[in-house]
């Protein structure tokens, strides 16, 4: 259709948190937290910025995809919030990579990966760009209640990046949104103007887990039902199904729902928990690192977030 993914990059961040961890500051416990998520561990960043996470992920996709800087000619960063509100943390990639193209932020929360690339997708279409950067970063840990311990366990922070290039190996990609919030939601913060009656405070992460959990089962399910067949695909024509990270239960669901082995369903929740729109491109880039992908593997990505958003897309791997 338009593009091929040309180069993957990731970028962790420095600090490593065990569920052990948790049981000094929670009633809870490694077992509890492993028994509900499928989350050992995650990291947190410390000593570097989202802003460094993103540039290092960028710079790890442009080298892998063997193409300049200067051959990129528009950097899409997917976040819910960089280091800054202003300005966008594209716009600080761009500045770092010392890129010369057009950079913005969209948010569609862990959506945001396959926003982006149907954003991509529509550029590559009108001839507006033959190579494009997406990054997908977040500070899940600057968002989290520590005294919830039904949200806090879940998070962690990461980057991850793919260099798209005109070509043919996007298959399918479809994105939707509901337009809710109230079971998953961020506040922003009240403002202390002393002209009105607002009075400034941090907010947190809020979720109604059961709620999520059934959104994002009835929707990856569905979403992937419809790819397979707007595709004319078997669920065994898929090398791998890269679902959102957010909770092994909704990944073992989706692997029942097709029927399908638990090899091609690669995670990595276990160790990072739930980066939410660099999620999948986390995981892309370590799949293309292993060697695991070769020339002309179909892979499903498949995302659900906040907003609520969800997302579908297959490809063809094309290197």
């Amino acid at each position: 259709m338009s593009f091929f993914i040309a180069g993957t990059g990731s970028a962790l961040a420095d600090f490593n948190i065990d569920n052990h961890a948790f049981e000094k500051i929670l009633e809870t416990s490694d077992e509890w937290i492993t028994t509900r998520t499928g989350i050992k561990e995650r990291k947190f960043l410390k000593s570097r910025t989202l802003t460094q996470l993103a540039v290092r992920a960028s710079q790890n996709a442009l080298e892998n995809a063997k193409i300049s800087k200067d051959k990129i000619e528009l950097i899409i960063c997917a976040t819910l919030q960089g280091d800054y509100i202003m300005p966008s943390l594209a716009c600080l990639v761009q500045k770092e990579l010392g890129a010369n193209c057009p950079a913005f932020d969209i948010n569609a929360a862990c959506t945001g990966f396959l926003y982006s690339l149907d954003l991509a997708d529509t550029y590559f279409r009108a001839g507006k760009a033959d190579n494009i950067l997406v990054v997908c970063a977040d500070h899940m840990s600057k968002f989290l209640d520590f005294s919830d311990r039904s949200t806090c366990v879940l998070f962690g922070d990461g980057a991850g990046a793919t260099v798209l290039s005109k070509g043919n190996s996007l298959k399918y990609i479809q994105i939707t949104a509901q337009g809710e919030y109230k079971d998953l939601y961020i506040e922003g913060n009240k403002n202390n103007n002393p002209f009105t009656q607002d009075t400034a405070q941090e907010n947190y992460l809020k979720m109604n887990g059961q709620n999520i959990f059934k959104f994002a089962v009835s929707t990856i399910t569905q979403d992937i039902k419809n790819a397979l067949e707007k595709t004319n695909l078997k669920s065994q024509d898929i090398k791998y199904y890269l679902i959102h990270q957010a909770n092994k239960r909704i990944l073992e669901t989706a692997q029942s729902f097709l029927n399908e082995s638990w090899d091609k369903f690669p995670t990595n929740l276990q160790s990072l928990g739930n980066t939410s729109a660099a999620s999948i491109p986390i995981l892309l880039d370590e799949l293309n690192r292993s060697g695991r992908l070769q020339k002309g593997d179909l892979i499903l990505l498949s995302a659900f977030g906040g907003g609520l958003t969800a997302g579908v897309a297959v490809i063809e791997w094309s290197y």
